[in-house]
């Protein structure tokens, strides 16, 4: 009989659901639940499927069953859909985000919970595949005991991606770009993320000087990002791995274009 997984080992989700949705602004609810396509309820009978229930979904088929979400003020609405996350099969609790300067911020508002934890990262308006990307992830790092390994997936052209990588020429991660790809630019982004507690610790010590130094802005001059926050990683040494999904896809659903051709597809139902 397997061994119940101490709360040291236990692998957690992380769901960042802080945002304003400006790009799709007005909506009668918060972007995370924003039908996209159809599923099946227990009866067996179609109901509409929430962009944000495929993330829980990917996180359930890596073995995940404990995911925080961390809201801004106001959007009750999500808790009140999940609810203590029977719906999805996985326990789920929420966490109200402090400090309004950049998903980094949102994230690290769960440290106190799950410092001890590694954790499963993705956003709640990109869908993907392939369905075991975290369980490959996690595989990964068991490989090659990274604190960080993320999830790189083929942009294609139009595709707006906040991101650049680069890579040495043993195949590493070199850099992690801030500014959107030029056509001159690899077509590869990251968009999901396995970290140990070793980068949660770093990550909250280095937000933790920011605003002790009052330095709410990167050095580019814009709010803090992952982007940022795993490039000072690997500046400051911390092993970094990475898994190329060239088969995968991946669509952010934040603006009105992207939306509507997520609700055209035939990839989003059950």
């Amino acid at each position: 009989m397997q061994e119940k997984m101490s709360i040291e080992e236990e692998i957690v989700g992380l769901i960042p659901a802080g945002g304003l949705a400006t790009r799709l602004s007005p909506l009668p609810c918060s972007k995370e639940l924003i039908p996209i396509g159809y599923r099946k309820d227990f009866r067996g009978n179609l109901s509409p499927k929430v962009v944000s229930h495929y993330l829980l979904e990917k996180y359930k088929n890596a073995g995940i069953r404990k995911t925080y979400f961390i809201l801004r003020k106001g959007k009750w609405d999500i808790p009140q859909y999940y609810g203590d996350g029977t719906m999805v099969e996985m326990e789920l609790a929420y966490l109200i985000m402090n400090l309004p300067h950049g998903h980094p911020f949102t994230i690290d508002q769960a440290f106190p919970f799950t410092k001890k934890n590694s954790v499963v990262f993705g956003y709640p308006d990109i869908l993907f595949e392939p369905d075991d990307a975290f369980a490959q992830l996690i595989k990964k790092q068991k490989q090659s005991k990274a604190c960080v390994v993320l999830g790189i997936f083929p942009i294609k052209a139009g595709q707006r991606w906040g991101d650049i990588l680069r890579f040495a020429s043993d195949g590493k991660i070199e850099t992690i770009s801030l500014a959107e790809p030029s056509g001159d630019d690899p077509p590869w982004g990251w968009a999901i993320a396995y970290w140990t507690p070793e980068f949660s610790v770093f990550m909250h010590e280095f937000l933790d000087n920011a605003v002790r130094q009052n330095k709410l802005l990167a050095d580019d001059g814009k709010e803090y990002t992952m982007n940022h926050l795993f490039q000072a990683a690997l500046d400051g040494g911390l092993a970094m791995d990475h898994i190329v999904f060239d088969a995968g896809y991946v669509l952010d659903v934040g603006t009105p274009d992207d939306l509507m051709a997520a609700q055209r597809s035939t990839l989003f139902r059950d």
